[in-house]
């Protein structure tokens, strides 16, 4: 047999250390030791952990890299955000809004982000959005699998004409049905959004990710109507819940039956700890909540949890840099997962477990998978969440997309190293 690619002396997430993966057809068709399978081009890892490629599932590409436009959002808050989107929103063009994607799409792909969930506000009776998303998704078929959610940000009863236009959405070709029932005008009509929707989703054979629950309130609680729709209408597995921050105020007997019935219906969870933490406790003095579900036990209960990016450079959120690691990062500390088994998790958390949620065929490091890798300059999945490890190759099919030079500092002391490499910082280095 002869291969295209073998990356030789790899780390596999699953633990497993040392091995060959061998490629052809952008497929993975041999993982073993010291495997004897002439390959057109071999990458020796050096014993660097080999990752499947980070999985975004909650972002906003319609407002990525729009941070200044029309002006700053000088208080940092979700209000002015929302201001600043509505002041946007009439001033966008096609072309500026795809040539944005596309730029990030670039950054993604040199991070390792290979597939993304993206929301696109469906608000706005031109559809522009939609249709600019819908070209950047055929544009970067070749290199990302990127997934579009018809989300009706102005409230799908709120806004007058959100409900004919999430249709049209979905009509053109949009992937997952939206919604955001916090943000309607009463507990009563967010209730009914859900019910609509997920309606709308069981008739289309879709998916279904809300907005749901961004809050501080314990009493938003259309989480729980959104697992009771799931079950009624036959959505069971394909159901995801974002943010669901209203979860950190809510009392723990509430809970203790609201994550049951989430389990009985295998709704999945999405948090977003980078923006979470930033605007959710706004309105706290001390003690101040800390903006993120309840992800450990969401966790314990055999749900899929996932982490999301949620914003980079938008009128929400100024920060962010498309590195899923970073999220991970903070995800692992705000919800206090410092376990080995816990960080380990919050790795899954943007690789396997959105891939789930997305329903990603062909992905993960197994025989007859696609041939789809990240290369770190890490051992192991820890310590690539503590480095932010840098990607030292990006794969795609088999084939390099992306590649980085090894990372290091040269030191100019007497008596001491001549260079700094932080890989080797690890334990038992």
């Amino acid at each position: 047999m002869q291969a295209d690619l073998i990356l030789k002396n790899a780390n596999i997430a699953n633990g497993q250390a040392g091995v060959d993966i061998a490629c052809s057809n952008g497929k993975i068709v041999e993982i073993g030791q010291n495997l004897n399978i002439p390959a057109t081009e071999e990458i020796d890892c050096g014993g660097m952990l080999v990752s499947p490629p980070f999985v975004d599932s909650h972002f906003h590409m319609d407002a990525t890299l729009s941070l200044g436009l029309p002006r700053m959002n000088e208080s940092g808050t979700l209000l002015e955000g929302i201001a600043l989107w509505g002041e946007l929103k009439p001033l966008l063009t096609p072309e500026a809004v795809i040539e944005r994607a596309l730029k990030y799409c670039d950054l993604a792909v040199s991070k390792g982000l290979l597939a993304i969930r993206s929301h696109v506000d469906v608000c706005d009776d031109r559809l522009l959005a939609v249709d600019a998303l819908l070209e950047v998704k055929k544009q970067v078929a070749p290199y990302i699998d990127l997934q579009l959610v018809a989300f009706p940000q102005d409230g799908y009863l709120r806004s007058k004409t959100a409900k004919e236009n999430t249709i049209r959405a979905l009509d053109k070709g949009v992937d997952v049905v939206g919604g955001i029932p916090h943000f309607e005008r009463t507990m009563a009509d967010g209730a009914q959004s859900i019910a609509e929707l997920c309606e709308m989703a069981a008739d289309r054979g879709l998916m279904v990710d809300m907005h749901c629950d961004e809050s501080d309130d314990p009493l938003s609680r259309h989480i729980e109507m959104l697992a009771y729709e799931t079950q009624r209408v036959g959505l069971q597995g394909r159901v995801a819940g974002s943010h669901l921050t209203s979860m950190h105020s809510m009392d723990n007997y509430y809970v203790s039956k609201l994550i049951a019935l989430m389990a009985e219906a295998e709704v999945s969870a999405i948090a977003n700890p980078l923006i979470n933490i930033t605007l959710q406790g706004r309105h706290d003095t001390y003690p101040k909540r800390r903006g993120m579900t309840r992800v450990p036990e969401l966790r314990k209960a055999g749900l899929t949890v996932a982490f999301g990016h949620d914003c980079v450079m938008d009128p929400w959120y100024s920060m962010g840099s498309g590195d899923m690691l970073e999220v991970a990062s903070m995800g692992l500390h705000v919800a206090q997962m410092t376990s080995r088994d816990d960080i380990r998790a919050c790795f899954d958390a943007v690789t396997k477990e959105p891939a789930k949620i997305l329903g990603l065929e062909g992905y993960g490091i197994e025989v007859g998978n696609n041939a789809d890798f990240v290369i770190l300059q890490a051992r192991d999945t820890i310590e690539a969440i503590r480095m932010r490890a840098n990607r030292l190759f990006v794969i795609r099919r088999g084939k390099i997309i992306a590649e980085t030079p090894m990372a290091q500092t040269r030191l100019h002391l007497a008596d001491r190293p001549d260079h700094v490499r932080e890989h080797e910082y690890a334990p038992g280095q």
